[in-house]
């Protein structure tokens, strides 16, 4: 009985250990690396704002709650874009029996995702991974029409120099410029532009033993 005590206690505490960890994040990227790597020029940021899916976030993103919820966050974004009942994070994880302490400890992978927006939605979802990229500018095209969201699933490391993987939706493609609006649900980045082919880069690279890819939702 006492060594089962034991085993609970040490239990309990990798799990707070754990959840200490997750809010705690990865070591955050200065401002001026942020500011360095992506583009944020304002004449280009008010264009994007104004592309048809663009305009339907409003220029109002809701900032994920803790360092562990980009996935979540980034439906709930999208899905108030869209009409959809589930707007916060609590909402999209409700039922989902994932992430009940708060946090999504080593966060979401893409298929967990696909799995939690599933649940709310009867639109329909695909998960796109291994692509080309070529396959990935087509999709960066189809990006700007309001019946169909992205969220892309990419590491930070290959943009910022450092960072764990991210989950963000995609609103829209200023092709004249090859540059793609990102919607970082992470308050520290705020929603930059930035080269397909560096962000296709950031997505076509492995988050455990698959890559990572987009989520679709039309």
């Amino acid at each position: 009985m006492k060594r089962l005590r034991v085993l609970g206690a040490i239990g309990s505490l990798c799990v707070l250990a754990a959840v200490l960890f997750v809010a705690a994040g990865p070591p955050k990227v200065p401002e001026d690396a942020i500011q360095s790597s992506v583009i944020r020029a304002p004449e280009l940021m008010k264009r994007a704002w104004t592309l048809p899916v663009a305009a339907t976030f409003q220029s109002n993103i809701s900032w994920q709650s803790n360092g562990s919820l980009c996935g979540p966050s980034s439906l709930a974004n999208v899905f108030r874009s869209i009409g959809e009942e589930e707007t916060t994070e609590s909402e999209i994880l409700e039922g989902t029996g994932l992430c009940w302490t708060g946090f999504c400890i080593m966060g979401l992978t893409l298929d967990e995702l696909a799995t939690v927006a599933r649940r709310h939605t009867e639109r329909r979802i695909s998960l796109l991974r291994d692509i080309t990229a070529d396959e990935f500018r087509e999709h960066m095209k189809r990006s700007n029409d309001p019946s169909r969201r992205y969220v892309i699933n990419f590491t930070r490391e290959k943009i910022f120099g450092s960072g764990a993987g991210h989950h963000s939706p995609i609103a829209g493609y200023l092709e004249a410029q090859d540059l793609v609006l990102v919607l970082d649900v992470n308050e520290d980045y705020k929603p930059w532009l930035i080269e397909r082919e560096r962000l296709f880069a950031a997505m076509d690279t492995f988050d455990g033993d698959n890559k990572r890819g987009l989520l679709l939702i039309e």
